[in-house]
């Protein structure tokens, strides 16, 4: 017919069609690259809250711990060896000196025991146990990175005579309880991933040793305070 031009609609709405189909796949693509962010952070989170649960070795057969990160092993019927604790030692890092009680000293429970030098800080920390000091680690006051490497076997600080030992392990944890409160150590910590722990990378690292060397004097007496429960 004169005048009159003949338009496909089917190809004109098949254009459509594609125009729209480009434009989803671009969205779904662009929207997928946004998310993999987004799931990567989140797998790091979750690695790092599994690496910290395994960060601190905590035996439990034979051994009964204070809350301020000490330890107390009977030997015999009043005869109690101590020391100080896996996440203790982590959390100082490299220690520079100990300083010991005097054989034949008295100490109490729940009162300083020994000082630790990390340093220019002096970190006191408590005793598990009431009783004479009848023996130190004369190697630690050479050596005390040796707790370190190994603060339940060969690196215990002193042994302890006590006449109330048995009254002084119910105080402690020990077993299942000692695990929990450990649990919640572990928490706490997690908590302070703003402090610049290392706890908490996105790649899931295990933190590293000597986390109190990093923080600030304020920040470092407030971990004092929480973790060993002094002033």
């Amino acid at each position: 017919m004169e005048g009159f031009t003949y338009v496909d609609i089917f190809a004109t709405k098949g254009l459509e069609y594609l125009l729209i189909i480009g434009v989803l796949i671009t969205f779904v693509s662009f929207w997928g690259f946004l998310k993999k962010p987004a799931a990567a952070v989140y797998q790091g989170v979750a690695n790092a809250v599994s690496a910290i649960r395994d960060w601190f070795y905590l035996p439990t057969e034979g051994m009964f711990f204070h809350q301020g990160h000490s330890w107390a092993a009977p030997e015999s019927e009043n005869l109690v060896k101590v020391g100080m604790d896996d996440f203790a030692q982590k959390l100082l890092g490299k220690i520079d000196s100990i300083k010991l009680p005097q054989v034949g000293s008295e100490i109490a429970q729940g009162e300083k025991g020994w000082s630790v030098q990390v340093g220019s800080k002096l970190i006191d920390m408590l005793s598990p146990v009431d009783g004479k000091v009848v023996a130190v680690n004369e190697a630690l006051l050479k050596a005390p990175g040796g707790v370190n490497s190994d603060p339940y076997g060969q690196s215990w600080l002193i042994k302890v005579q006590s006449p109330r030992v048995s009254s002084n392990l119910k105080n402690l944890l020990t077993g299942d309880l000692a695990r929990k409160w450990m649990d919640g150590v572990r928490e706490r910590l997690l908590a302070r991933g703003n402090y610049n722990l290392g706890a908490v990378s996105q790649d899931g690292g295990v933190p590293v040793d000597g986390i109190a060397r990093n923080m600030d004097p304020e920040n470092w007496d407030a971990l004092v305070k929480d973790f060993f429960l002094v002033s």
